[in-house]
């Protein structure tokens, strides 16, 4: 339910609606902000190209939702990877055919492609990642979702992969639009479970062509969706602690919500009572908020909470989601990317199951010519307060005609948080590649080179992915955080942190999946200021088992092991 008025609602929607602004502001010469970055993917080996349906023109819906990127560490060495989904062509003549990729991280600025090696060589129409230890043997495992088929792949710990779908009970023989997905303890039993949500039911032999009816965007005959297709469903699967899973859809209340054009999968715990809770933002459908019951159930209240629509009612065409406490009041608030001619949606977390919609009175209202994808709160300049960053690009090609500021492929976008009551778009100051229009969908957010500093991984359609190391020139200093679970689920999936340094204090959790169909860093990273002692981090792990540590200097990269302490 949401806490304002309607008509204070109703009036600020206007208002965002008004605003024309596809580009990001400029400022006056001279200014400058901390935190720049720069595409460094073509010199550390980042060369081939994601390719997902057509260039020009796209035929059918499924050319349009890209997919996403991984930062992950999947040999245990401390030094973050990468992994890439990748898609295919209609007419499937791509030659060599787009494969997903795993690149290892070579520890001194340079990834080597170790696909083949990995046995990770596969070819058709990805979408997600997300990754989680899903059977405590101590290496992070691998899920990808599809059109088509998706599949589990275990780590076997030396550096390959095994396809293990069908052993493991997640095989089905219909084709399904996998889209977001995240690992997750839903029971708090130190297994992990797994959230898959499905777009709609695709079926190139049936589907519309542009120039059908309802198959127009602003005059001109475009791809046709999502309205007039079957509705997507989402499932939820519990570990059985025997490298299978159950399917616990209908039984654990999931299931009781309608299908709907399902696309973002955010696993938090938005009420603090140490269970974890599921959003998922639909394409044109309200979202969903499934509330953990604690007792293995959920019941979706995403109406209710303020965080199905916009805050004057309207439905949306949901994305990418994050989530972060950008106000650094406790609780985490939900940001979500909308379809053009609209404005995403930060919706502040205010307590007791309710959310209040503050987009255009904190400044994320301005670019509503944009289609928002992948996005993430992170500390870009180490201040202590969480930034924000999303990337865009329409899905109708044919808007590159169009005589307006309305383009094809868009600008992504960095916004500066100003001590917790307004963002600031500082996108013109922190680097050119902000200047550079993608078609963007997903990213992720990881230290990749271990200096202390979040950089992004962009994962765009038929481009060359981008890579953006960013460079903090304040001195601020932060702290990494490796949690190690015993009791928990050996990912630490789940995990709560509190920071305390002096008089502030920030949280941050463990999570799987995220953004648009990618996977950030496990690790938890702050960033602590001027400061040059850390007072207290607090770990709440989901066993229940409390760790702290107290007194230590800043600007340092911790392994914590569950109940043990410092590695």
């Amino acid at each position: 339910m949401n806490r304002r008025s309607f008509f204070h609602r109703l009036f600020q929607g206007s208002a965002a609606l008004a605003i024309p602004s596809g580009r990001a502001q400029p400022f006056p010469p001279g200014t400058s902000f901390a935190a720049t970055f720069e595409d460094v993917a073509p010199r550390v080996g980042l060369t081939a190209p994601t390719v997902f349906g057509g260039r020009t023109e796209w035929k059918y819906i499924l050319e349009t939702t890209g997919c996403g990127g991984a930062f992950y560490d999947y040999d245990n060495d401390g030094w973050p990877d990468i992994f890439l989904v990748n898609g295919q062509a209609l007419d499937g003549e791509t030659s060599p055919p787009p494969t997903n990729r795993l690149l290892r991280n070579n520890r001194d600025g340079t990834f080597t492609d170790v696909t083949e090696k990995a046995g990770l060589v596969r070819t058709g129409w990805g979408q997600g990642v997300c990754i989680g230890d899903y059977d405590n043997d101590g290496f992070d495992d691998l899920f990808v979702s599809y059109w088509g088929h998706n599949v589990l792949y275990h780590n076997n710990g030396d550096g390959t992969f095994s396809d293990v779908t069908k052993q493991a009970g997640l095989y089905f023989e219909e084709v399904r639009w996998g889209a977001g997905c995240a690992f997750l303890d839903y029971s708090r039993d130190g297994f992990l479970d797994l959230f898959v949500a499905n777009y709609l039911n695709f079926d190139p032999k049936t589907a519309p062509l542009p120039g059908d009816v309802g198959c127009v965007y602003r005059g001109m005959s475009v791809n046709c969706g999502p309205k007039g297709y079957p509705k997507g469903k989402c499932y939820l699967y519990r570990n059985n602690r025997d490298g299978t899973f159950t399917d616990v859809t209908e039984s654990s209340g999931i299931g009781k919500a309608p299908p709907s054009y399902a696309l973002g999968v955010l696993v938090a715990d938005f009420n603090n009572d140490s269970f974890p809770d599921i959003y998922v933002s639909n394409d044109t459908d309200p979202s969903y908020l499934f509330w953990n019951k604690g007792d293995g159930t959920f019941v979706e209240g995403g109406m209710e909470a303020g965080v199905a629509t916009s805050g004057d009612g309207r439905r949306q065409s949901g994305m990418g989601v994050a989530a972060g406490d950008y106000n650094c009041d406790g609780l985490l608030d939900l940001y979500k990317n909308n379809f053009s001619d609209d404005t995403p949606n930060l919706y502040r977390n205010v307590g007791n199951g309710f959310f209040d919609d503050v987009t255009v009175e904190t400044g994320l209202g301005v670019h509503t010519l944009n289609v928002g994808w992948g996005c993430g709160f992170f500390d870009a300049d180490n201040d202590g307060w969480l930034d924000l960053f999303y990337v865009s690009g329409h899905v109708y090609p044919e808007v590159a005609r169009l005589k307006s500021d309305m383009r094809y492929a868009q600008l992504m976008y960095l916004f500066h948080n100003l001590g917790g009551t307004r963002f600031e778009d500082v996108s013109s100051l922190a680097g050119s590649v902000f200047g550079a229009p993608i078609v963007g969908r997903g990213c992720a957010f990881g230290d990749f080179d271990n200096n202390g500093t979040v950089d992004i991984l962009i994962n765009p359609i038929n481009d060359i992915p981008r890579l953006l190391r960013c460079k903090c020139t304040n001195g601020n200093n932060w702290l990494t955080l490796k949690l190690i679970g015993t009791k928990s689920n050996h990912s630490g999936i789940g995990t709560r942190v509190r920071c305390v340094t002096g008089n502030h204090q920030q949280i941050d959790e463990v999570r799987s999946g995220g953004s648009h169909f990618s996977q950030s860093d496990l690790r938890i990273h702050f960033g602590l200021g001027s400061t040059d002692h850390v007072d207290l981090i607090e770990i709440s792990w989901p066993s229940g088992q409390m760790d702290y540590l107290k007194n230590f200097d800043p600007n340092q990269i911790i392994t914590i092991r569950e109940g043990q302490g410092r590695s």
